[in-house]
């Protein structure tokens, strides 16, 4: 008998509980491993919710570091005992052992510890496909990007940074104001009493710019709109103010020809070789120091109500991780 998060009705965080669960052996693809640690994503709080349907009773998260205890047949490019991490998987990452698809594992580098992994792989290949994929970032642009504090925030910043970009960063605050700064932001806005359209307009001289990520939704849309180039695209890749009001598509045409996309990782990392190079990618800019990635805070595993409390609050800057 191992332990588990759970849920057997959408609502707050109280709705999650710690249970005893039975996991089986692997079956064809599958491998059974033990976390170590587990990333905590806002994600995991439109599941809860209800927001994002799943079939109840379920478990919850899809990102996690670890190690193979045993393989299924026909897994061949894994062993047991291997380090791993993942951060695109079916619900389930919220306990100490799990049975999982292994095409969706990543073996772990040396230079990558266990913590480090499980709050970086959802978010970093989040920012891998949205600068690299969705918006390929090239050097010498601005590009707006909200909740810069974040845990995809402060990814995002620094590798956009590296890649020669000018990031505009929207804050909550001038405490965020500061860590965002110190990850990659030239220019930061507080939201609460500054016009972030007015603003852009300022720092880009009247051009805008060719790329907005929105994870913020439904406070930002319409706005992120404003602050677009001709021919600009926003990448609404969240919604942690709520869904986006459906679209007129005629704006599109109003403001310049406007793109809008809406991606998920899922969709970028379905194939496994794509998820392998991807993380590649990842790794590479990590190991060489170009992009850091900070765990501010953690949480014992069985106290993931209480994370989902914080985080929903705003209380928590850049990555989060549950101790297994």
């Amino acid at each position: 008998m191992t332990h588990a998060i759970r849920f057997h009705q959408t609502g707050g965080p109280e709705v999650l509980v710690w249970e005893g669960v039975e996991v089986g052996k692997p079956g064809p693809g599958e491998a059974r491993i033990r976390h170590t640690a587990v990333g905590l994503n806002f994600v995991d709080i439109y599941v809860r919710s209800g927001l994002y349907p799943t079939q109840l009773p379920s478990g919850l998260g899809s990102e996690a570091a670890g190690v193979v205890l045993e393989l299924g047949p026909g897994v061949t490019d894994l062993k047991a005992g291997d380090r791993v991490a993942y951060g695109s998987s079916p619900l389930g990452a919220y306990a100490e052992e799990r049975l999982i698809p292994a095409d969706r594992l990543i073996k772990l580098p040396d230079g990558i510890d266990d913590k480090t992994a499980a709050a970086m792989m959802l978010k970093g290949l989040t920012v891998q496909y949205l600068i690299r994929q969705t918006h390929r970032v090239k050097s010498g642009e601005t590009i707006l990007l909200h909740a810069a504090a974040g845990g995809i925030g402060l990814i995002l910043g620094q590798w956009a940074k590296h890649l020669g970009a000018t990031v505009i960063g929207t804050v909550g605050s001038d405490e965020k104001a500061k860590l965002a700064q110190a990850h990659g932001c030239a220019h930061t806005i507080v939201y609460s009493r500054e016009d972030f359209v007015k603003r852009v307009e300022e720092i880009t001289g009247g051009k805008k710019v060719p790329v907005v990520y929105d994870s913020v939704g439904k406070d930002t849309f319409l706005k992120s709109l404003d602050c677009l180039a001709p021919l600009g695209l926003v990448a609404l890749f969240g919604q942690s103010s709520g869904s986006v009001e459906p679209l007129n598509l005629g704006l599109l045409a109003q403001k310049g020809s406007l793109y809008v996309t809406r991606p998920t990782l899922n969709t970028y990392g379905a194939k496994r070789e794509n998820l392998v190079a991807m993380a590649k990618e990842l790794f590479d800019v990590v190991l060489s120091g170009a992009v850091k990635i900070e765990v501010n805070q953690t949480y014992p595993l069985k106290d993931a109500a209480k994370a989902h409390a914080d985080l929903a609050a705003r209380k928590t800057t850049g990555s989060t991780v549950l101790l297994v």
